[in-house]
């Protein structure tokens, strides 16, 4: 009995002991250094942590910010930065498009481009996307792309008179021009639907009605390849920077192409003094101080603008002196190096912009970023072998004298 009773005390001294350990533990509090956000809502595991700190409410698309309010997250030590795997970007929105020529054939090519840009950037802005074609889009062109966009999609068919032949064009003389580039084997030399493509990207695109909506566009093809993360928005950039016009690759165009071109911007120049800027960018266009092109213009198939720019009286004017000198039809004119020199000689050359993040790839060349950390830091997947911007046949490097920018490390070795 003396055992038992011993047992018994000795347990009741234990519960006593163990209900004055946890009354002090429930009345202690730690005031030192917390292991992590204070208030955080609890997420599941592998789920990248959202700062919750109060965000000042984003303005209205369009409207006028303080950008300090809505930093954005330019490099890997900035705030944000690492939300690129987060829900929606806080901050504003810029009244901006996507946009897109396409026919419904190219439905799936277009759906691989799409999931590129979403991917890479647009499921975190949501911004609209706006899809032009000749013909009325198919049902089956409207739901696949409909599903694919983050933001809302609409639909334009483009006007009869801005894809045909304008009144003034000798159709013979076209014709012929067409037998003789297809004869030389000259790329596109034959094709009709070409032509109105080019005078159509040139001179009317940012004046359909769906896109008068808008004062940005980027412009995405069918089968296009983005290689790397976007942290920031573009569109944003341009507009905090002052920027008018961006591009990834520029290149030298086919002599072939474009005879008497450069003959027809001198005609303007002469004709329209008024529009040519100072501090311009002739030193990219004309190796003899605008005697000659030298043929270097940006590839129009990525592209980052201002609308308001390209409907302005000095591109207007531009556009409609190259339309009545009819080389869209009696040679090939192209967009790219319409919108190209019209940015190098009515553009100040600091409004012009190389994006150097926004890795790209279309058929057959390649913008991958040249720096190594550059590409590990943006999660890039591109083949750095693979870089067009300082091959023989890229107009990048003049771009970067001409502005006195700074080539990046280990460019040397991209040149051969």
């Amino acid at each position: 009995m003396a055992a038992g009773g011993a047992r018994h005390l000795r347990f009741l001294l234990f519960g006593v002991f163990c209900v004055i350990v946890f009354y002090f533990v429930s009345q202690s509090s730690y005031d030192g250094v917390p292991n992590g956000p204070q208030n955080a809502v609890p997420r599941p595991r592998g789920e990248p942590y959202v700062n919750q700190s109060p965000l000042k409410a984003a303005p209205a698309v369009g409207a006028a910010y303080n950008p300090a309010d809505f930093p954005m997250p330019m490099g890997p030590s900035d705030n944000g930065w690492t939300d690129i795997l987060g829900g929606p970007a806080p901050g504003p929105r810029m009244n901006a498009t996507f946009v897109t020529l396409a026919r419904n054939s190219d439905v799936w090519d277009i759906a691989k481009s799409i999931r590129q840009v979403e991917d890479r950037f647009n499921r975190r802005y949501n911004y609209d996307w706006v899809f032009l074609n000749d013909k009325p889009f198919d049902e089956t062109f409207k739901k696949v792309t409909t599903s694919l966009v983050s933001g809302t999609t609409f639909y334009g068919e483009i006007a009869e008179e801005h894809w045909s032949f304008p009144e003034w064009i000798d159709q013979d003389k076209a014709a012929k021009v067409r037998a003789d580039m297809k004869e030389r084997k000259i790329i596109y030399g034959d094709s009709v639907s070409y032509r109105h493509m080019c005078r159509f990207e040139s001179g009317f695109f940012f004046r359909q009605p769906l896109m008068m909506n808008y004062e940005w566009y980027w412009r995405v093809e069918p089968n296009i390849k983005l290689f790397c993360d976007m942290h920031y928005d573009p569109f944003r950039f341009m507009v905090e920077n002052g920027k008018k016009y961006a591009f990834v690759l520029s290149l030298y165009e086919y002599i072939e192409t474009i005879p008497t071109l450069w003959e027809s911007t001198k005609k303007f120049i002469k004709n329209h003094p008024e529009h040519i800027v100072e501090d311009n960018s002739m030193g990219f266009l004309s190796d003899d101080g605008g005697e000659t092109y030298n043929r270097c213009h940006f590839w129009s198939n990525f592209e980052i603008g201002s609308l308001s720019w390209l409907r302005s009286k000095a591109y207007i004017d531009f556009f409609e002196s190259l339309d009545k000198d009819g080389g869209f039809f009696y040679e090939r004119w192209g967009d790219a190096p319409v919108h190209s020199i019209a940015a190098g000689l009515m553009l100040k050359k600091d409004e012009i912009h190389f994006f150097d993040d926004a890795a790209y790839w279309h058929v057959p060349f390649t913008h991958c970023p040249t720096d190594e950390k550059r590409r590990m830091d943006l999660r890039c997947h591109c083949n750095p072998k693979d870089n067009f911007d300082w091959k023989g046949y890229s107009c990048t490097s003049r771009y970067f004298d001409l502005n006195g920018l700074e080539k990046p490390k280990g460019y040397e070795e991209q040149t051969k």
